[in-house]
């Protein structure tokens, strides 16, 4: 009998096995996001049972891929020991306490524990004591709360108030060698055993049951969200500027964005496996949006700064609005919130912390707090049905006929009709400054300065401010390249994470060029520029701007057309070249395509056929109409991709026969590589027409999607040919 139900239980644990496998294996690639009500065999979840069953499996697969595998069982807590009370002169209670559980070999760590003055119940709030921030835990004090130090302290970091606050995870995974857990999953884990103590009646805290909170910057960030995904606990999280993959997918992040990828985390902070999906972030069953999921509906509020280099806005608000609708499910919408702020990663200041302290007392029903102060904010959502409503609808009911255009005339007439109309002033019109010293340093315009090179802030167009990088001592014309950056919506044209010795404006101007490098619409300093674009032009396109600006850039480089503060390097009017990767080598086919003065363009994975743009895995073309709304006519063919009126080999035509390279890396999840080589050789005609076939050069590698130096080498290489 006990063989037969030996039997039964092992079939059954197979069975779980093969379905548990099978529901990872039809997971397929894709751009967007994995859905967080929809089970990774494509079920839906429909009920919040639907939903407790969806957390068990996004918990899973957070461990398998992001932060490994916790202890079997939670140790018991053998002894707390005071080693040190006293009364501080606020009348709060602080004491140092050893902390030893029943591990193989009775492992402790120690806490610190500051009760305010009072009978309580008193809410509780958890943090790191990294320097920056204890002021967190003062403020809890002063507020009621009973402040809890923790030794969450990165291995990276030392506080010599604190010693062994950054190794004491160390001792508890020797204790578990099974478990495969990361540092920050570790020090999490740790989190939740403070609150074993703290919470034990046995422990005499009087806390107010329910109220429990964790604050954290940074990679204190990813850890809280972490400590809160797991432990049910923990009614309320302030991640402040997590990044990835905290608040940030990699899908959104990686090396199309020069923000994090997944082989840039230091050490042992996530698996190990997880660096290799580096430029194949699609692939993966689950991203950061992750965290929501398991957190929901308590209170989580990531506080986010615009030109944050370790957070792109567009990254967090996509997690953020997958992570909505878990909340919505469940009744609580208004739990999750992203709380913007202007700058940079850091300072830390004292009013971000009050909003912090606010957010914790909102969720607590504390204090003066209210929902109201804690609005919904989006930077990218666009709406496109409102945008239709309001667009030019004879305009769009246009069709061109034949589907082939007919010749160059054409070919511009159709594109122009993408890039829509352009109002009569252009936004940042009457713009007069310059980018400052101290906005060129929040961006880290010079962190990767190359020696001998200059920087000379410009502007020019309508009101496009931005720099020329130039070698010094160079007093000849000089080739002049306009830096069409990527998706980087929170640093603009500079490079930040995967940088390999220097970002391509310093490469190029130690090699002798004039580089211009700005913020092209809607990213950098000019992020919110496009958060309000259509309501100040409906009948344009920010792809539209994108390729004005381009031209205007052009007028100040050959024309001598805008302003300067300080040296204007000589340039070769009849060699000013354009050079772009990601979107901005899409931004730069198309500006090449209609500005003839342009003497060449490189694109570095910029575009892949509209036409047959309809994979789940690249996004499709929604990326260009929704996503990021940057030709909302595209949206017309949304089902109907076949009938978008031009494609590339139509823009590649107009460029003809001035040089230019094209770049598509087989692997980059952002293009179809066997549609754009096509799309090469049906545009090669137009450079064999003109005798130059060579002019048009195509390099297909077996590599990542990526713009480092090998890639900028390239590109050098390229230019010194043609100059």
């Amino acid at each position: 009998m006990n063989r037969k139900l030996a039997a039964v239980t092992g079939c059954l644990a197979l069975l779980l096995f093969a379905a548990r496998a099978r529901s990872e294996d039809v997971f397929k690639a894709r751009a967007d996001l994995p859905p967080l009500l929809q089970f990774n065999d494509g079920s839906e979840v429909k009920t919040a049972a639907d939903l407790e069953r969806r957390k068990r499996e996004v918990a899973a697969l957070l461990k398998r891929y992001f932060i490994g595998t916790f202890p079997e069982k939670v140790p018991g807590l053998v002894s707390a020991k005071v080693l040190d009370e006293r009364r501080a002169d606020d009348g709060s209670l602080r004491r140092r306490v050893q902390l030893t559980f029943d591990t193989p070999q009775k492992a402790s760590f120690e806490v610190r524990v500051w009760v305010p003055k009072g009978e309580g119940p008193f809410p509780v709030l958890l943090t790191q004591p990294r320097y920056y921030q204890l002021r967190w835990a003062e403020l809890a004090l002063e507020r009621g709360y009973i402040a809890c130090l923790y030794p969450g302290v990165d291995s990276h970091h030392r506080e010599k108030d604190f010693p062994g606050y950054e190794s004491a995870w160390q001792d508890f995974r020797r204790e578990y060698p099974k478990a495969t857990w990361s540092e920050i999953s570790t020090k999490a884990w740790l989190a939740s055993r403070t609150l074993d103590y703290l919470l034990a009646p046995s422990s005499g805290y009087r806390f107010a049951p329910g109220k429990v909170g964790i604050i954290g910057f940074s990679r204190y960030g990813k850890q809280s969200l972490i400590a809160a995904a797991f432990d049910e606990r923990i009614t309320s999280v302030v991640a402040r500027s997590p990044g990835s993959p905290g608040s940030s997918p990699y899908r959104f992040t990686s090396r199309n964005t020069c923000a994090e990828a997944p082989r840039d985390f230091p050490s042992e902070w996530f698996l190990p496996s997880l660096r290799d999906y580096t430029g194949r972030e699609h692939e993966l069953p689950i991203d950061a949006h992750g965290w929501y999921a398991l957190i929901a509906p308590r209170r989580c509020l990531i506080h986010t700064a615009h030109n944050d280099g370790s957070e792109p806005t567009f990254a967090v608000e996509q997690a953020y609005l997958e992570g909505r609708k878990v909340y919505a499910l469940l009744g609580h919408p208004d739990n999750l919130r992203v709380l913007y702020r202007a700058g940079q990663h850091g300072p830390v200041t004292e009013e971000q912390r009050r909003r912090n302290m606010e957010w914790f007392d909102l969720s607590f029903g504390r204090g003066a707090a209210k929902q109201d102060d804690f609005p919904e904010e989006l930077i990218h959502y666009f709406d496109w049905e409102a945008w239709k409503r309001g667009a030019d609808g004879e305009d769009l009911r246009r069709r061109f006929v034949p589907a082939e255009a007919a010749d160059d005339a054409d070919r511009r007439a159709r594109i122009r009709w993408l890039l829509g109309k352009p109002p009569a002033r252009l936004a940042g019109q009457e713009r007069q400054d310059f980018i400052t010293r101290q906005e060129s340093a929040m961006m880290t315009h010079d962190r990767w300065r190359a020696g001998g090179t200059s920087r000379t802030p410009v502007r020019f167009g309508a009101g496009v401010r931005g720099n020329l990088y130039f070698k010094t001592k160079n007093d000849k014309p000089a080739p002049a390249v306009i830096w069409l950056h990527p998706y980087s919506y929170h640093s603009g044209y500079n490079e930040g994470y995967g940088v390999e010795g220097t970002t391509i404006y310093h490469r190029l101007a130690a090699a002798g060029c004039v580089v211009l490098a700005y913020d092209q619409c809607g990213f950098g300093l000019r992020l919110l520029e496009g958060r309000d674009f259509y309501s100040e032009a409906p009948l344009w396109s920010r792809l539209g701007r994108m390729v004005a600006d381009v031209s205007a850039a052009a007028d100040f480089l050959i024309d001598g057309k805008g302003a300067v503060q300080g040296v204007l390097p000589k340039v070769a009017a009849d060699k000013v070249y354009v050079l772009g990767f990601s979107v901005g080598g899409l931004a730069g086919l198309y500006a090449a395509a209609l500005d003839e003065r342009l003497a060449g363009v490189a694109s570095f994975g910029g575009f892949t056929p509209m036409r047959s743009d309809t994979s789940v895995s690249t996004g499709g073309l929604r990326r260009l109409w929704q996503w990021h709304a940057l030709a909302p006519r595209l949206g017309i063919f949304d089902g109907s991709e076949e009938k978008v009126p031009f494609d590339y080999h139509d823009v590649l035509a107009l460029i003809a026969p001035r040089p230019c390279l094209v770049y598509a890396a087989r692997r980059d999840r952002e293009l179809d590589p066997k549609a754009v080589s096509e799309c090469i050789e049906r545009a090669r005609k137009a450079w064999e027409a003109g005798g130059v076939p060579e002019k048009l050069e195509y390099h297909s590698p077996d590599d990542i999607g990526r713009f480092q130096k090998t890639q900028h080498e390239l590109f050098l290489r390229w230019l010194r040919a043609r100059s």
